[in-house]
């Protein structure tokens, strides 16, 4: 009987991971087929060609998109990640006036829909002149509230005689702050940098809005720019989106063990 329990949660298991995983085989199956065999309903391409991934990179640019994504997602991450392990360090660790009542208002502020913040940060960046520049693409979102909060609740476990002996040795803040709370939060860090990236990376309607320079397109607007004056180029389209897939893929890879284990020991804070 537990033979057949077990078999039966292994057989669920394997339908949902084929349901999950069909899309992503659908896409680089189609991929590598031909124009007019877009909808072939066949998995195997007959006959597969690397013509769309050629195309992709010669005609359509996309080698400046994915720079450009590169350059918008990878700093974005990297100051996101930054801004918010200080902020989390300051409201775990240090005792201030109205720490908690701050900490309620960041977190009060994560129930607005992002949509609506959309037209005053256009107003705020047209009015600057940013528009068509890396700036507008990067600064109105490096402020995040939930990197703050993930951050906050794992540097809360960290236990605070360690802080104090490295001040009784001489230790400055800084100091402490890179060597000591950096590395002992490097899952949580690992696991923000992620999620960060990948969001900056997916960004389609924010980058749409201030750029009208397709020298500035990141890969999401530039797949929807995959299009004939008469059809939907859908081959080029995954061919595309196979690229697209490929720095996430890689920095998940790297960094699964951390983002596990920051996700789940961040969430377990008190």
């Amino acid at each position: 009987m537990r033979g057949l329990k077990r078999l039966g949660t292994y057989a669920g298991l394997a339908l949902a991971a084929a349901i999950v995983m069909f899309p992503f085989v659908w896409m680089i199956s189609t991929a590598f087929k031909l124009p007019e065999d877009a909808f072939d309903l066949s998995l195997i391409p007959r006959p597969a060609t690397l013509q769309n991934f050629a195309q992709v990179i010669f005609d359509f640019g996309f080698g400046r998109y994915f720079a450009n994504s590169l350059i918008v997602a990878g700093s974005a991450a990297l100051v996101t990640t930054f801004f918010a392990s200080l902020a989390a360090y300051a409201f775990a660790k240090k005792q201030f006036p109205l720490r908690n009542t701050l900490f309620a208002v960041f977190l009060a502020s994560m129930m607005v829909p992002g949509l609506m913040y959309v037209v005053p940060q256009f107003a705020i960046v047209s009015q600057l002149g940013w528009m068509n520049t890396y700036k507008a693409m990067v600064i109105p979102h490096l402020a995040n509230v939930f990197g703050l909060f993930l951050m906050r609740q794992y540097l809360a476990g960290i236990p605070d005689d360690l802080i104090d002996a490295a001040h009784i040795d001489g230790a400055s803040e800084a100091r402490i702050f890179f060597h000591l709370i950096l590395p002992l939060s490097s899952p949580v860090v690992a696991t923000l940098f992620l999620l960060t990236f990948q969001f900056h990376w997916n960004n389609f309607l924010w980058q749409l809005i201030v750029t009208n320079d397709s020298s500035l397109y990141t890969v999401p607007v530039g797949l929807a720019l995959f299009k004939s004056a008469h059809e939907e180029l859908y081959t080029l389209k995954m061919a595309g989106s196979c690229f697209s897939i490929i720095p996430i893929a890689i920095i998940f890879l790297f960094t699964q063990r951390f983002f596990i284990e920051g996700m789940t020991k961040g969430a377990l804070k008190d």
